[in-house]
């Protein structure tokens, strides 16, 4: 009796595996397609671009948990190294960000499953991920820039939206911070808009893979 018991869950952790799997791919592989949908914004500098590519990775850390999430942000990353102008820093910035970002929604998410627990989390990590964006952007990503953009350039070019600016790291507090903040609530809004109706395709898809 035990036996068949431990047969019956070891079949449903692979069934949960197969089907995380499956909604992680999908989802990862969305998000790489966003992140060329990218687009620039009048009042940033014309290098700062806006996409909706951590989008996915929240949605997936609803649907299959943190490291669900996680996984997502870490798969388009590495598929984008592929085509990277960064040498491998704007990914590595951008895989920091998104788990600052999905991590708080996540985990509040998994141990009280309430809508309030998960807008609250989501903004939470929208916080984070801005705060965090100011040290990311300033330790990681700018110091490589300057071999191909020296400092003094990149500073012309916030300066030549707001000339009160004298260095880039409150460039980036007045500038990035802001920004991030707004990009990263865009994903949150948009997720609590279409997840109530991505419910029934989650479910549909986790049926399957349970009847496989």
């Amino acid at each position: 009796m035990s036996e068949m018991k431990t047969n019956h869950t070891e079949v449903s952790k692979k069934r949960v595996n197969v089907y995380s799997m499956g909604i992680v791919a999908v989802l990862s592989a969305i998000a790489y397609v966003l992140m060329f949908m990218e687009f620039s914004v009048p009042i940033m500098p014309g290098f700062i671009k806006m996409d909706l590519s951590d989008l996915p990775a929240l949605i997936g850390t609803f649907a299959v948990g943190p490291a669900g999430g996680v996984f997502i942000a870490l798969i388009k990353n590495v598929l984008h190294l592929t085509v990277t102008s960064s040498a491998g820093v704007g990914e590595l910035s951008n895989f920091i960000l998104n788990v600052v970002f999905i991590l708080p929604a996540g985990i509040l998410y998994k141990y009280k499953k309430t809508k309030a627990s998960a807008c609250g989390g989501a903004v939470l990590g929208a916080v984070l991920m801005a705060v965090v964006s100011v040290a990311s952007n300033y330790f990681i990503v700018y110091p490589v820039y300057y071999n191909f953009m020296p400092e003094e350039t990149i500073l012309a070019a916030y300066q030549a939206i707001f000339p009160g600016v004298d260095s880039i790291l409150q460039s980036l507090i007045l500038f990035n911070m802001p920004f991030t903040f707004v990009k990263a609530m865009i994903s949150v809004v948009i997720t609590f808009l279409i997840y109530k109706r991505l419910v029934p395709v989650l479910n549909m898809f986790r049926q399957r893979t349970a009847k496989s």
